[in-house]
């Protein structure tokens, strides 16, 4: 086991890599620049030069590419030229509501999406399970930006049961001490600030759980019928086994193995739809960091964003591969 830990580092560090490269290459290839974008209107050769080299961008790519992979290494990812604030302070902000957005949806999402698979396996060709399937259709095919209009709009504004928008309510003098403001206003025993930002994540959360839960639902039905044509599964209905230790022990268990690897896939899906969550829902998190940072030409901030999800896609891969071990034996002794 500690061998293929190693080996799956050493391989994630490699990806790292390539990825810098070809992000920093890509970057600077886009057009106009943030020179442009900072200066707008008065954008002259002259200003756009001066401006260019007191950011360093005058240099070859691959000097600028040393120097920031340099400052990278000890935690510096450069100043926003936006803000005009570090962007280690701003994603020290952000990154909290995201992680804390796309928990909730992925607790939505596995919550309701395994039960509901297994269910539509069991009752298969029956009504429950053509509505299971027609319902996760409409859940892939809704856009995550419509849906999250609909919610909006509906929910929060016509009926005003939920907030529309932002992670806390302004009025509120809540304590942030890790910025993760649900976890905040446990910890600080803060009880109102607490169900506070937990009602400004249910809206948003339930947008872009959506589509993983459609996901999740149809992988774990088509695993659980697999898993119940199996011969041992049959071997252990004719001894008479409980129905329940048949379920959890030989169905359920057997059939974790696509339904864990779907759900280390939808994470990653959830830091690209967060883009779009944000967005409509002004949810101040990495994901509307980052559509501000292309519209504004923003180097620094997209590099440092772009390389923080690509760290956590990675290491999310690679803590599902190791609870394979712990879900099926037979990987261990593989």
């Amino acid at each position: 086991m500690l061998r293929v830990v190693v080996r799956r580092l050493l391989q994630m560090v490699l990806t790292l890599f390539a990825l810098s490269v070809l992000m920093f290459a890509w970057l600077r290839n886009l057009p106009g620049g943030p020179a442009i974008a900072m200066l707008g209107e008065r954008a002259t050769p002259e200003r756009v030069a001066a401006l260019n080299h007191v950011f360093g961008y005058d240099q070859p790519v691959w000097v600028q590419y040393g120097r920031w992979l340099g400052r990278m290494l000890t935690g510096d990812f450069g100043t926003s030229t936006s803000s005009k604030m570090a962007v280690a302070r701003e994603l020290s902000q952000a990154f909290p509501g995201t992680i804390e957005l796309s928990f909730f949806a992925l607790a939505f999402a596995v919550a309701l999406g395994v039960p509901l698979g297994y269910i539509a396996a069991r009752y298969q060709g029956r009504p429950l399970d053509s509505g299971v399937i027609i319902g996760t259709l409409v859940g892939v095919s809704v856009p995550v930006f419509f849906l999250g209009y609909l919610l909006k709009a509906g929910v929060a504004v016509r009926l005003g049961w939920l907030p529309p928008s932002g992670r806390q309510s302004a009025a509120l003098d809540a304590t942030h001490v890790t910025n993760f403001f649900v976890l905040d206003g446990l910890l600080t025993r803060e009880w109102d600030a607490a169900a506070d930002a937990f009602m400004h994540l249910l809206l948003p959360a339930l947008a872009l759980g959506t589509i993983p839960l459609a996901v999740i639902v149809r992988i774990t039905r088509a695993s659980v019928l697999d898993v119940l044509n199996e011969d041992y599964v049959r071997t252990a209905e004719a001894k008479g086994l409980r129905r329940q230790t048949i379920r959890t022990r030989h169905v359920l268990r057997n059939a974790l193995l696509p339904v864990v690897t779907a759900i280390g896939l939808q994470i990653g899906l959830l830091l690209a739809g967060a883009v779009l969550t944000e967005t409509v829902f002004v949810f101040r998190g990495v994901g509307w960091l980052l559509a501000d940072g292309i519209q504004e030409r923003d180097y620094a901030r997209l590099q440092a964003i772009i390389l923080l999800a690509a760290v956590v896609y990675v290491f999310v891969n690679l803590i599902v591969d190791l609870s394979y071990a712990l879900i099926d034996p037979r990987v261990r002794v593989k």
